[in-house]
């Protein structure tokens, strides 16, 4: 059967095509008996516009590029649902790519959403090359969401408070009575502020902490905790940068023979599903990944509508969650 066509939905309702235009983009300015004249029309032909014709009409794709770091982090899962929920109440789709495998062939993603003409730019994550996003935040309306930088001029930050985030795991362990305690740190902007608040907080203790890298990965927690516990003054507590690494931490105790949280107490960060699953229960600082999703998504419909606008950064507020893995030590 032949498509229908606006054409045919003009003839169905007995209309011109420019009112039925002006009734499929929600003009106000069409009687109620036009309207459903021609609603009707497009449901009893099952007529659907044509997205290339009205984008060229409109000068709009009503597509979002979302830059992901890393796809399998799932961190980025509850993220993403807020920021998917705001856009498509917009009428916005969102087309997405991976950091990581822009890394592996040596693409710039970049350039492939500034080419499809997408209407606006997410970059999640600490992203590997800020030079590509700074190039695309010149042609389209830029927001970073999940990380705090690049600092690029007109390009928006939604992020969680890592700060706040650091101090409720580390004052948590210090308040169950903790006094040796370990940190293993992220790269980037976002572990730096979750490490330099550990040691801030066990600094007005008068603690000291130990402080191991590692890469936000499972196998990377498990390899930093395999180093802490074999130090001559192994900790009690781990606070670790994300729930995999948290994840990886685990394992490693668990090999060691040490069992959680008697032998060792350990915070995760980010608050995702791994950390309820009911074998692992990780205590963990739920940084409203949702929240932030949602108002990193307002904040891109803002900046396509005024894109001159000051540029802001804004910090959700997290919160500790205390499940199975933390108490008091032996």
């Amino acid at each position: 059967m032949r498509t229908p066509t606006i054409r045919d939905v003009a003839e169905r309702a007995g209309v011109s095509k420019s009112l039925v235009s002006l009734v499929l983009r929600g003009s106000e300015g069409v009687r109620p008996e036009k309207r459903a004249a021609v609603l009707a029309a497009v449901e009893e032909l099952g007529y659907r516009p044509n997205a290339a014709a009205r984008s060229l009409s409109e000068r709009r794709t009503r597509t979002v590029g979302v830059l992901l770091n890393d796809l399998r982090n799932p961190w980025f899962v509850e993220l993403l649902d807020g920021l998917n929920s705001r856009l498509y109440d917009s009428g916005l789709h969102t087309l997405l790519a991976d950091g990581h495998l822009n890394r592996r062939l040596g693409e710039d993603l970049t350039r492939t959403f500034t080419e499809l003409r997408v209407d606006g730019l997410i970059a999640v994550g600490t992203l590997q090359d800020p030079e590509a996003l700074r190039t695309a935040a010149g042609q389209v309306p830029t927001v970073v969401a999940g990380a705090r930088e690049p600092e690029l001029p007109g390009v928006d930050v939604v992020a969680n408070d890592d700060e706040l985030g650091a101090r409720l795991a580390t004052e948590h362990l210090i308040g169950l009575g903790h006094r040796h305690i370990a940190h293993i740190a992220a790269q980037g902007a976002v572990g730096e502020l979750r490490r330099r608040s550990f040691e801030a907080v066990m600094g007005e203790q008068g603690l000291t902490g130990v402080t191991e890298q590692g890469d936000l990965t499972e196998e990377g927690g498990y390899r930093a905790t395999v180093r802490l516990l074999s130090r001559p003054r192994r900790p009690t507590a781990i606070f670790a940068a994300n729930d995999m690494t948290c994840v990886g931490a685990l394992s490693a105790a668990e090999e060691s023979g040490l069992r959680v949280p008697r032998d060792l107490s350990l915070v995760g960060y980010d608050n995702t599903y791994l950390s309820r699953l009911r074998h692992l229960w990780l205590t963990t600082v739920d940084n409203a990944s949702h929240d932030v999703g949602r108002r990193a998504a307002q904040r891109l419909l803002d900046r396509i509508e005024d894109p001159d606008r000051p540029r802001e950064v804004e910090l959700a507020t997290p919160a500790l969650e205390v499940r199975g893995t933390t108490a008091p030590p032996r």
